[in-house]
This record gives C-alpha cells, structure tokens and sequence, in this order.
C-alpha cells in the first residue's frame, strides 16, 4: 500500500522534488464540531483536503476535496491562513515524489451531505473540539486546527 511520511526538520528527510499547491477546509457544522478524516495512507486524522487541479480555483478544489473524500458539500466561508514551511517535507511512497508543503488553509460550512469515507479516508466523522488534542496526526495538520480555532484576531496566518 502507498504511504505517505511527514518529515520536519528531520536529517533524514528527503530532498524536495516538487512544490504543489495544495487547500486544506476546515468545516464545521451547526454544532460547531470539526470534520476530521482517518487518512488511509497513515492512519493520522486530518481535515479534508489535497491538490489543486489545473483549471479550478482554489474554492472549487476545497469543495471538490471535501466531497470526495467525505461525503459533505461544504460552503467556503473564509480563510485560515498559508503553511508553507520548508522544513515540513512529505514523502509518498507510490511514487517517491518528496513535497515541500503549500498549502492553504480554508474555513467552510456544512451544506449537504452524510460523513462517508472514502479511497483516502477510513473514517469520517465530526468531532467536538474537546476531542482534537487527543487524536493522532501530523504535526503540521495539528498548527493548522489550532490556527483555526485560535481565530484570526491580527488576520489570517501566514507561514
């Protein structure tokens, strides 16, 4: 099975081959709560997100990832801030691409739809904010939930 490994700062990190624009959503319903995935290709917990693709601006990507990799139609409803820190390497083991993570980072709501997992996500379910300091996942998934739940008092984050 493909994997994907987050490196930070670590000396065993790969040199990065390529630099892709990415969009994470962080989407909450009525409730307040958080979507959150169980990704397949490590079994962390993360927000939606991936890619953008040639042709689609980046709301078109937040909501296309959520969908398919959630089963929520969402409506992009502001923004987060950027994570681009060059220590922060991704290595997918598919095809032995090393990414220098580009991302931004997008607020939504909840429009539509039944948490469904995916082909890249095991579990899909809300989760009480409470919940997420005691769930596993990457580093860089985690700054990008506290940016969010920190608000943006001095604007969105840059990074």
């Amino acid at each position: 099975m493909a994997r994907r490994l987050d490196f930070y700062d670590a000396p065993s990190a790969p040199a990065p081959d390529s630099l892709v624009p990415s969009v994470n959503v962080v989407v909450v319903n009525d409730a307040g709560d958080i979507l959150m995935i169980r990704r397949t290709d490590n079994d962390n917990r993360a927000v939606p997100g991936g890619a953008i693709d040639l042709g689609e601006s980046l709301p078109q990507a937040a909501v296309r990832e959520t969908l398919e990799e959630t089963g929520i139609t969402c409506e992009i409803t502001g923004l987060v801030g950027t994570c681009t820190d060059p220590r922060h390497v991704i290595l997918y083991t598919s095809d032995g691409e090393a990414r220098q993570e580009f991302s931004i980072v997008l607020t939504s709501r909840a429009v539509a739809g039944e948490p469904t997992p995916s082909d890249e996500s095991r579990e899909v379910r809300w989760v009480p904010r409470d919940e997420i300091d005691s769930l596993a996942m990457d580093r860089s998934m985690r700054l990008r939930i506290r940016h969010y739940l920190a608000g943006t008092v001095d604007g969105p984050y840059i990074g």
